[in-house]
């Protein structure tokens, strides 16, 4: 079973522009995440996939594999969904540009999933933490999820969900933006149409659920550490030394 990385990178991000661009102690974000993708050596090949010229240049000058999307798109999904299609490949793991520190460990468990899923009920994979802090909670840019007793989704959003009516003990899980795909189910994804649940919250998950498709949630203790704004990027910095000078 062939399982290949991509990584959609656009340059234009609305919270952080050029964010993929900034340095991350002597390297740029979007190339910290190609090699960290490239380090866990699980996949047959590993794309940057983007419409921007910068972006490629950038990764084209390390000798990184680039695939040019033709048209712009809203969501990463549909990024590589358009350059996937002549790819021969059974899965397709959607790495977040973003996220430099992405973990070996839950790629693994993201593989593993489809792979063992001989019935192919799934058609997404992905992945849940736990969160307690009241501002991580409220918090719009950390996605909530619901999810039922076999661990599908059953909604994200932006806001606290589920609402405590009363004061019971609530367990709140963080969506992190890493997708493992089979590929018919991305190329299904990426011609159905972007619904009003979607266009309200700005979460490219909700057209998975809203068109029925089954999306499984994993959980793992691993937490996301993506580069949002330029104070994640401080944080990002500060990280990467501490873990060099701990080698």
């Amino acid at each position: 079973m062939r399982v290949i990385a991509m990584i959609p990178a656009r340059y234009e991000a609305s919270r952080f522009p050029g964010k993929l661009l900034k340095d991350l102690a002597g390297k740029s974000v979007i190339m910290r995440t190609y090699e960290a993708t490239l380090k866990t050596e699980l996949f047959d090949d590993v794309f940057v996939v983007t419409d921007s010229e910068l972006i490629s240049s950038e990764i084209k000058k390390h000798h990184g594999k680039v695939l040019l999307n033709q048209v712009q798109h809203k969501t990463g999904s549909d990024r590589i969904a358009e350059v996937a299609a002549p790819i021969d490949t059974d899965i397709v793991i959607n790495v977040q540009g973003d996220e430099p520190f992405v973990n070996k460990e839950v790629l693994q468990l993201l593989i593993r999933t489809l792979r063992e899923d001989s019935s192919k009920e799934i058609d997404v994979a992905s992945l849940i933490f736990p969160i307690q802090e009241k501002a991580a909670i409220r918090n719009p840019n950390n996605v909530k999820v619901v999810i039922d007793k076999e661990h599908f989704a059953l909604y994200f959003s932006r806001a606290p969900i589920p609402y405590p009516r009363e004061k019971n003990t609530v367990i709140y899980y963080q969506h992190i933006g890493i997708y493992a795909f089979r590929k018919d189910a991305l190329l299904k994804f990426s011609q159905l149409p972007i619904g009003m649940l979607e266009s309200t919250e700005k979460l490219e998950n909700l057209r998975f659920i809203t068109n029925g498709m089954k999306v499984k949630m994993l959980l793992t203790n691993q937490k996301s550490i993506g580069i949002d704004t330029p104070e994640d990027l401080v944080k990002a910095n500060t990280l990467f030394k501490t873990n060099k000078t701990s080698e």
